[in-house]
């Protein structure tokens, strides 16, 4: 598990027509089951730190889940930001139940999806239809920024299980629970064999 296994989706902006302003988006909804609308500033959301995986325990990415069903409540998508530094990669996967935006904000990739492969760079749009195998690799000096969407709600919760909240305790997960993670959310994201 590793945030480079994070199968980058990104943000379209949302549009509501009318939206409050929740008092603290960052702790907001954890278990909510209620719709609630969200303004949430560039760093705000729930933060969480990939434990590190088997074979690379340098735990330390970190990534933010924005709208989900935790967070927002949202029965339909899931928005989350993370960064991608220089050489960083996600490995081949796919998401077999969600369609994926992944939208660079800054930086340059080169993109593996399905069978084309294309370099890229900040500002650009990457739509991932279900069950269409993807990688992505930093080819560039800088840190990728991007945002990630997905149609349906699941691929957050593997994220979940490989991490911890920001300023929690972080120790590398083991093969078992690395294992145990993949098989438990087979239905969410699948990687392909090296």
């Amino acid at each position: 598990m590793r945030i480079t296994r994070f199968a980058l989706a990104v943000c379209v902006a949302l549009a509501c027509g009318s939206v409050a302003v929740s008092p603290s988006p960052t702790s907001q909804a954890a278990n909510s089951t209620k719709t609630v609308p969200l303004i949430l500033e560039k760093n705000e959301g729930e933060r969480r730190v990939v434990r590190g995986w088997p074979g690379h325990p340098d735990p330390g990415e970190t990534f933010i889940l924005k709208v989900d069903p935790k967070n927002g409540g949202s029965s339909h998508l899931v928005f989350m930001t993370g960064d991608l530094g220089p050489r960083g990669e996600i490995v081949t996967h796919r998401h077999p139940g969600a369609d994926e935006i992944l939208f660079l904000k800054t930086g340059t990739a080169r993109v593996h999806l399905g069978d084309s492969v294309r370099d890229v760079h900040a500002g650009a749009t990457v739509f991932i239809p279900a069950n269409t195998w993807i990688s992505l690799s930093n080819i560039g000096r800088d840190t990728i920024t991007f945002a990630a969407v997905f149609s349906a709600p699941g691929f957050e919760e593997y994220m979940r299980a490989g991490s911890v909240r920001e300023g929690d305790k972080s120790v590398p997960l083991t093969e078992a629970e690395d294992a145990a993670i993949q098989k438990n959310h087979s239905h969410d994201v699948i990687y392909k064999e090296p």
